[in-house]
This record gives C-alpha cells, sequence and structure tokens, in this order.
C-alpha cells in the first residue's frame, strides 16, 4: 500500500523511535515520533565540585537523545487538543484585534509582564521597580539585570521580520546574555548539557543531542516552522517542544524557546499589535508544563499542544485585567490633573509613564520629543502624586517612578505566583 509521505518517512524506523501505532480504528495512524538516543563518551577534564564517583564517570558512556526529524511530519492530534488550539488562536486574536486601537501605550507593559513570568519559571524573580531600575540607569544586578534582559530578548522577539531562523534566535540569545554570559551569547553550544544533575550527564534527568547534531536539528525546526497547514497555536507549542530537546544553547533555552512562541504567534498573523504574557499560563501550572515537555518527547504532542493552548487562553484573560487595571490608573491619574491645562506635556508624560514607569531625564525627553527643560512636566506629575523622586545609590542617577504602575505589575506578579502554588 502506497502510504503518505510523512507516514511512510515516521515508520521507516531508523536510528529514532517512531513510537508507537496510532488508534485502533485506523491502522496507518501514528503517534509523534519519540526521540531516540546514542552512546556517547563523556570525555572532559575533571573540575572544581566534582565528587569522586563524578570523576570516576570520565571517559564512560552517557546516554544523549536523537531528536527525530519534523519539517515533513504530522502528528495525530486528539479533537480536544485541536479545539482547544484553534479557540486559543481566535482568544489570542480577538484579544489583539478589541484591544488593538488602546494597546499602544500599554504594550510595553505587557511585554515586561511577559518577560517576568518566562524568567520567574526558570526561578528568576525580582520586583518592577528594581527591574526598571536597572533599564533607565544600568546599574542592576542579579535577578533584575537578568529578567531586564529578559525584556531585551522578547523585544527583539517582536522585531524579529523573517519569523524563525537562525539570525532571530542567536539575536534573542545575544539580547538575553549578551551582558552576563558574552562568551557564550548568540553562540549555539560546543559542548555536553543535561538537566536534572549537578556534574554529570550519567545521571541526569534529561541529556539534549550532541552538540554536532544540533545545527542539523535546527535546520529541520526552522523548515518546520516555515509551513502554513497546521493550526497555529498547535505548531507553536511543537516548535516550542522541539527547540527545548535540541536544547541548543548552553544556557538561557527555555526563554529563548518562550520567546520563540511569539515570533510565531506574530509571523503567523494570531497577533500584530502586543505580546500577551503566554509564559504566565505556563508558570500557573508549571509542573504540568514540565510534565508535557517529557510526553512531547516520549512521542506525545498533545499534552504540549494542551498546555500551549491554555496558557494562550489565560494570556488573553490576564492581558485584558492588566489592560484594564492600568488604564485605570490613567484614569484616576487625570482626575489628580484636572487642573493641568489639557494641552500641557505634563498629560503626554502621563500616558508614557504606563509603559516606563521609571524614568530619568533622557526617558522623560524622549517621551515628550523634545530636548528642552522637561523639570516643569516632571514636578507637575510629582505634586499631584503621579510620580515619586528617587535615586539609584550605585549610579547616583536621578530618577522618577510611577508606584501606581509598579505595584500594578508586582500585583499581577504575585496573582500569578499565587496561583502556580
Amino acid at each position: 500500500m502506497d502510504r503518505p509521505r510523512h507516514l511512510r518517512r515516521a515508520l521507516a524506523g531508523g536510528e529514532f523511535d517512531s513510537g508507537k501505532r496510532g488508534r485502533v480504528d485506523n491502522p496507518l495512524t501514528i503517534s509523534w515520533p519519540s526521540i531516540g538516543s546514542e552512546d556517547v563518551v563523556w570525555d572532559v577534564q575533571p573540575r572544581a565540585g566534582m565528587t569522586r564517583r563524578e570523576r570516576a564517570m570520565i571517559g564512560r558512556t552517557y546516554r544523549a537523545a536523537i531528536t527525530a526529524p519534523i519539517a515533513d511530519l504530522d502528528p495525530i492530534l486528539s479533537a480536544q487538543s485541536l479545539a482547544a488550539a484553534d479557540e486559543a488562536a481566535a482568544a489570542l486574536a480577538r484579544f489583539d484585534e478589541q484591544m488593538g486601537h488602546r494597546l499602544a501605550p500599554y504594550a510595553a507593559i505587557l511585554l515586561r509582564s511577559e518577560a517576568a513570568s518566562s524568567s520567574r519559571i526558570e526561578g528568576i524573580s525580582s520586583g518592577a521597580r528594581a527591574v526598571m531600575e536597572a533599564e533607565v540607569t544600568g546599574g542592576g544586578r542579579g535577578n533584575a539585570a537578568e529578567v531586564y534582559a529578559n525584556t531585551l530578548a522578547m523585544r527583539a522577539a517582536l522585531d524579529c521580520a523573517d519569523g524563525v531562523t537562525d539570525d532571530s534566535i542567536r539575536m534573542m540569545h545575544r539580547h538575553l546574555l549578551g551582558t552576563a554570559a558574552p562568551d557564550i551569547a548568540g553562540h549555539w553550544r560546543d559542548e555536553q548539557v543535561w538537566i536534572g544533575a549537578d556534574n554529570s550527564p550519567q545521571t541526569a534527568d534529561f541529556v539534549p543531542p550532541a552538540p554536532q547534531r544540533v545545527p542539523a536539528a535546527l535546520a529541520d525546526l526552522f523548515a518546520y516552522t516555515e509551513r502554513e497547514d497546521w493550526p497555529v497555536v498547535a505548531q507553536v507549542a511543537v516548535a516550542h517542544a522541539q527547540f527545548e530537546t535540541i536544547h541548543p544553547f548552553t544556557d538561557g533555552n527555555g526563554r529563548v524557546g518562550r520567546a520563540l512562541m511569539h515570533v510565531m504567534l506574530r509571523d503567523k498573523g494570531v497577533t500584530r499589535n502586543a505580546a500577551v504574557p503566554v509564559s504566565s499560563g505556563l508558570l500557573v501550572r508549571q509542573s504540568s508544563y514540565v510534565a508535557a515537555l517529557t510526553s512531547y518527547r516520549a512521542g506525545d504532542p498533545d499534552a504540549i499542544v494542551m498546555e500551549v493552548s491554555r496558557a494562550c487562553l489565560e494570556a488573553a484573560e490576564h492581558g485584558r485585567n492588566l489592560v484594564e487595571a492600568t488604564a485605570a490608573i490613567r484614569q484616576r491619574w487625570a482626575h489628580e490633573m484636572r487642573s493641568v491645562r489639557a494641552d500641557s506635556a505634563a498629560h503626554r508624560l502621563a500616558d508614557g509613564l504606563i509603559g516606563q514607569p521609571v524614568v530619568t531625564v533622557k526617558e522623560v525627553r524622549e517621551i515628550l520629543g523634545t530636548k528642552d527643560n522637561v523639570h516643569r512636566h516632571i514636578d507637575t506629575l510629582v505634586a499631584r502624586g503621579v510620580l515619586v523622586p528617587g535615586q539609584d545609590y550605585r549610579t547616583r542617577n536621578l530618577t522618577w517612578r510611577a508606584p501606581d504602575v509598579l505595584d500594578a505589575l508586582d500585583n499581577y506578579s504575585e496573582a500569578v505566583g499565587r496561583r502556580s502554588h
């Protein structure tokens, strides 16, 4: 019997296991191919912190994953996950369309909330004020600087005009780690990495492919993302899971992999105006998210499609709530500023503070589009409680912050964190 190309290829076997057979009512259907594995010699130099047992592992073999090529394959997804993917895409598009005329002032705050949630999945969290001060003063350290770097990576993701490519992924990684780890930023890894063990891949929970397999696996993934015959959210979920399985970087794979989803949503036309906080939905069910990635590697893409679909549905709701909360803040400011002339630049500055709630004179001038003295407009907002002055003790930069907006961001993050527990 002549089978369709994607069935012939998956059933052919080879160096990776194509997984279990599919539904009983159709013997030709197959599940998504599971990852295979190969023996690799752990050829490294002893380093500080290794136990005697771990040093004894050097020179021995470990099992590294081999990813199946997916560019020409089609999964057998359940009716539930397909319906969820379609519903999620419609919810994102509806949010983007309905909020489109209002999103411009709020796009930055949505992006920052996405970067913060994605960072928190990796155990990296910081208050909104510290992150924003790191951005405007350049003096941030630790988690605040890392969350800000993830914001830069997210901005780069939304600016990717050519979709998911070698260059776009490297660029996001350079923004993410260019300051913290410039020696590896933007470079595919040339060493083995693993998940779930400290110093030895032999005892790891998961060992991604050997570094020499990464370029070919990525080329296949890039080709897969160009397809136009998949439900978009399902395609986004599978692409994310495949990227995390390849694990092409030494560090930062999770954050870049979640930014990749936004590149695809924008490239496929689902979102156009802003990055909805998809990572907050994944954070709420982090254990299920990790389990879904494990199931994907075992040949079942259904779980990750469901998790990403649920996250997108929550993202639309979360995004709308965050926009409404910050819009209410702006309305309250307008009431406090009712005695200020309607044509005063102070009103435009208040608009800009929604997306830039910590500023120096430099940011104020950028918001107002002027090089003139802007202190009188700052003083107007300070007098009405919109802005509070401060100073970064490391850089001695004079800053002003809008505590209402920062509190809204922290309250949002705290609410998501509570749900995740």
